[in-house]
């Protein structure tokens, strides 16, 4: 039914879709696509996820709030770059945790007289099943992708540094940048160092990714990476299978094994006419 309502379009309005900013969350990284609904399904315009934060420097630590964070941004200046808005709409240079509205920037640019010929990207926000309480890491990546410059509708009050006193909700922005740049991961860090084996059974990869860095300087320098080159890179495989007419060969570390070519429907009844007659032969043979 939340799906229904997100790809809603009014009937005079022709090949106008609405896009919607997805953020999926699984046991090993983090997901952002930017999706739009057609008549044949849905279609993905542009996709990131935490995986590719390796290349950027970010090795551990994959799928928490700061991550988070980082994928939302990386997917916001991929996309942008990709329509051409990356050099209009820049979004936030250093991420403060203060709100930011990137339509809200757009007419405070034009009241001073800048001129800007093409509006900013527009996606509403799609949790799926994600039960959206306040700090979840689905705002993490949402408060990415409106740093970046998409414009990404929302308000504050479910972002980390929220307290309802007094019947109204209060925002306090440092307490989301400390959240942004993984400064609860490094307290946590530093609070277990005295307990040898649970500091290795929760950060036994992390002393190689900081190299003695702070996770702010870490964090800082992943967010710079990105905004320098967010275009995506196809991975290299280790192995990658050789080609020949007989077929597919594949060779992994242990052992190299076929693939055969996928056979066409003419050569499968050939095939099968062939066992046919085989066997009738056999039989007569016998016989």
């Amino acid at each position: 039914m939340a799906r229904k309502h997100l790809i809603a379009q009014e009937k005079n309005k022709y090949i106008c879709p609405k896009y919607r900013f997805t953020v999926r969350l699984t046991a090993s990284k983090v997901i952002c696509q930017v999706i739009y609904a057609t008549m044949k399904g849905d279609r993905v315009l542009e996709q990131a996820n935490s995986s590719e934060l390796k290349r950027y420097g970010l090795t551990a630590g994959l799928t928490n709030y700061s991550a988070c964070y980082c994928t939302g941004l990386l997917l916001a200046r991929r996309l942008l770059k990709k329509q051409g808005l990356d050099d209009m709409y820049k979004g936030v240079a250093t991420a403060t945790g203060a709100a930011f509205d990137v339509y809200e920037d757009m007419e405070k640019r034009q009241s001073e007289g800048e001129s800007l010929d093409r509006r900013p990207f527009k996606a509403a926000l799609d949790v799926g099943l994600v039960h959206t309480t306040t700090g979840n890491r689905v705002f993490g990546a949402l408060k990415g992708a409106c740093d970046g410059g998409l414009n990404v509708p929302h308000s504050t009050k479910r972002f980390p540094g929220t307290k309802v006193e007094g019947g109204k909700s209060k925002y306090d922005a440092e307490v989301h940048r400390k959240r942004i740049f993984g400064m609860h991961v490094q307290k946590y860090m530093e609070l277990l160092k005295g307990d040898e084996e649970a500091y290795k059974k929760h950060f036994s990869l992390w002393d190689k990714a900081t190299g003695g860095k702070t996770l702010e300087a870490i964090y800082k320098a992943v967010h710079a990476a990105i905004r320098k080159d967010p275009s995506h890179v196809k991975a290299q495989r280790a192995h990658p299978p050789v080609h020949t007419r007989a077929g597919t060969f594949v060779k992994t570390h242990k052992a190299k094994y076929p693939r055969p070519n996928r056979l066409t429907r003419e050569q499968r009844k050939e095939n099968v006419k062939r066992k046919i007659m085989k066997a009738s032969a056999a039989a007569q043979a016998e016989a």
